[in-house]
């Protein structure tokens, strides 16, 4: 049984769903008033409270460094490496957020918490432990009860749960309208079983906790297409970010007309419809709310200035230079488009400052479609960050996304963030307002070595049962465990590459990707004789 729970409008309300599969179970059954006896174990949630009180406190976190020998450093780092605090709340590091290590005054957060009115649990520092038992309406209560900085600050954060932490994948299936601490503990009623869930805030501030049988991943992939009739109510505010356009940047305006003639100038906020003419002769149409304005540039020259919240830009960029036929090609274009801002904007006063053209990206001079702005919405903040953003109607380039093969990935079921793996690898998925940096670390020299030796073993393996060239995957340094492949992400991570066993085991998580849609590819022993004969010897693979 899968429970998905949220306090809006001053009402808790419960959602109860089979975990079996099937149509019915995709079809919420109607809500419930959350009763007062439904427990939870907090698991992983207390972290997120410890967080919030060091970002409103302000107390300065030194990095965890983990030593070894300690099964919980699993979730933290590697040995003699370290961890920071949205690291920590990402990856799930209990150690990093003890408090006895933080050196926090149970007074203190006592008075904090008191001040918030949350629930009297959350007031007692000592409460805060994976097996605390406490009333879904309570925890529910404790969200809504943190303070707007530290709450906004842990959303962004937790927006990276789920593309490149505890719940890594379901980015697919929930976009960014989540923003959530994963938990999962063992099941007293099954013995080495797990129940896991989720709990945090919608995009909109809605406080939801999700609990069902299994780990915190497999929870959330299942109740995601049975919550999704409830997350379309969600209306994404658009006031976290704005962005100012200069329309027309590189076509001289002559004049603004309007239904009862020119418009003054300057006139201020434009509202309804427009014609622009320019001094070439060219005529444009332009609509608009109150969002685009007429004013004088520095020479005296009039000039068309929009001034929108990020979304509504995204959206627009979205219609003017794609469409929205192939719904995941225009969340791809929509988060390209935000990164292409975030990273080429110009800031001016508080807002992103980027003019409208070919040579950045054209801007819809009107309210975009209702598909345009669901796209932004879907993708709510997520940007790429560590490489280069660039994208073209139909040509694709390293480090340039081609429109036409984003529509065309798409039509054969690609998601969003498997269609932008496909060109950047290499980059984080995350929230343009959160302080994560890139997750990929870079193996030194791997990715040319890869290049170099990639189109040789493409002609050995030429005509092997199974064998498809891969893109050009990126080589990221292994965090923890075994060297392995992410057939999602475009990616492999070894540990360096330095001797023969390392690019052995380089070639090996390539050769996993290269017979990702083949049997062979879950062949160890195969994997590894191939591997082991692309290093070694001249022979074809056959």
């Amino acid at each position: 049984m899968l429970r998905f729970a949220w306090l809006r409008d001053g009402q808790s309300l419960l959602w109860q769903f089979n975990a079996g599969g099937g149509a019915d179970g995709l079809v919420p059954q109607s809500a419930s008033p959350l009763p007062a006896t439904l427990e939870t174990p907090l698991g992983s949630v207390w972290k997120l409270f410890v967080y919030g009180y060091l970002v409103d406190r302000n107390i300065a976190t030194p990095d965890y460094t983990c030593s070894g020998g300690d099964p919980e450093e699993v979730y933290c780092c590697m040995t003699g490496g370290h961890i920071d605090r949205e690291h920590a709340l990402v990856q799930s590091c209990g150690r990093f957020f003890e408090p006895a290590r933080l050196q926090l005054d149970p007074a203190d957060w006592r008075k904090y918490w008191t001040a918030a009115h949350a629930p009297a649990w959350l007031r007692d520092l000592h409460a805060m432990t994976p097996t605390h038992r406490v009333p879904v309406t309570d925890l529910l209560a404790a969200l809504q009860a943190m303070p707007a900085k530290p709450r906004e600050a842990a959303a962004s954060t937790l927006v990276s749960v789920l593309t490149s932490g505890r719940g890594e994948g379901t980015v697919s299936l929930y976009g960014s309208l989540l923003r959530a601490k994963t938990w999962t503990m063992p099941d007293p009623a099954r013995p080495g079983a797990s129940i896991g869930g989720a709990a945090g805030w919608l995009a909109d501030g809605t406080p939801v906790w999700l609990g069902g049988a299994g780990g915190s991943a497999r929870v959330l992939a299942a109740a995601a297409p049975r919550i999704a009739p409830l997350l379309t109510q969600v209306a994404v505010p658009d006031d976290n970010a704005c962005v100012l356009v200069d329309f027309f940047s590189r076509y001289p305006i002559r004049q603004v007309l309007g239904d009862k003639g020119p418009a003054a100038v300057p006139d201020g906020p434009l509202r309804g419809e427009f014609r622009i003419g320019f001094v070439n002769g060219n005529w444009a149409r332009v609509e608009s709310r109150g969002e685009l304005r007429l004013d004088r540039d520095a020479a005296g020259a009039p000039q068309v200035v929009g001034r929108f919240g990020m979304n509504d830009y995204v959206a627009r960029v979205v219609e003017r230079e794609g469409d929205t036929s192939q719904p995941e090609a225009a969340k791809a274009l929509a988060v390209a488009a935000r990164s292409y801002v975030v990273q080429h904007g110009n800031h001016d006063h508080g807002c992103f400052r980027i003019d409208d053209s070919s040579n950045t990206q054209r801007v819809l001079p009107r309210v975009p479609t209702a598909a345009a702005r669901r796209a932004a919405d879907l993708t709510d903040a997520l940007v790429l960050t560590g490489v280069p953003v660039q994208y073209h109607h139909d040509k694709a380039a390293p480090g340039q996304m081609s429109w036409l093969a984003a529509k065309a990935s798409a039509q054969t079921g690609l998601t969003f963030d498997t269609i932008l793996s496909r060109t950047w690898p290499q980059a984080t998925l995350t929230s343009f307002e959160s302080p994560l940096s890139g997750d990929c670390i870079q193996v030194a020299g791997a990715q040319q070595w890869l290049q170099r030796n990639a189109p040789l073993w493409a002609r050995r393996m030429d005509g092997a049962p199974g064998y498809e060239t891969p893109d050009l995957p990126a080589v990221c340094a292994v965090r923890e465990g075994r060297p392995y492949a992410d057939a999602q992400r475009n990616r492999v991570y070894v540990y360096r590459l330095q001797t023969e066993e390392d690019r052995i085991a380089l070639a090996h998580e390539y050769i996993h990707l290269a017979f990702q849609h083949h049997p062979r590819g879950l062949d160890e022993e195969f994997v590894e004789r191939t591997a082991r004969t692309l290093i070694r010897t001249d022979n074809p693979i056959q």
